[in-house]
This record gives C-alpha cells, sequence and structure tokens, in this order.
C-alpha cells in the first residue's frame, strides 16, 4: 500500500507557499506606504513600523522561549523514576 501523499510533502508546494507568503508581504510593506494611517505615536511614522515591531517582537519571543526552556525542562526519565 503506498504512503499517502500530503499537499506540503512535495518541496516544489512548500517553495510556492513561502514565495506567496513573501509576495503578500511585500506588498503590504508596500501598501503601507501608499495608505494614509491616523497614528496616535511619533514613532508610528517609521515605514513599515509595524512589519518591523512584528518581526522584532517574534524574534524576542522565540529568544525567550528558548531560555526559558532551560528553567521549566524536565530530565527525559522524569515520569520513569
Amino acid at each position: 500500500m503506498p504512503k499517502k501523499q500530503y499537499l506540503f510533502d512535495k518541496p516544489e508546494n512548500v517553495k510556492k507557499l513561502m514565495r506567496g507568503f513573501y509576495a503578500i508581504c511585500f506588498i503590504l510593506v508596500a501598501v503601507d506606504f501608499i495608505v494614509h494611517r491616523h497614528i496616535g505615536f511619533d514613532w508610528e511614522k517609521i515605514p513599515a513600523f509595524y512589519a518591523i515591531y512584528g518581526f522584532v517582537a517574534c524574534v524576542v519571543l522565540v529568544v525567550i522561549a528558548k531560555e526559558m526552556r532551560k528553567l521549566v525542562m524536565r530530565k527525559e526519565d522524569y515520569y520513569d523514576e
């Protein structure tokens, strides 16, 4: 019986999806220069502020999670003892 093939098992489908995500990101950053925003703070005037803010926040979350892993991780045989 052949193994079932899923959509993302093929590398070309993953490449297409990533290209689509990159295109969407580029379009959203480009639209940020065109659309008028009602801002409340001066730092929101920075071009692509929300894209930069989101990327930095994601990186910070990953770094914090890696450090927390050292704190809360148990030994592999923790429940077998």
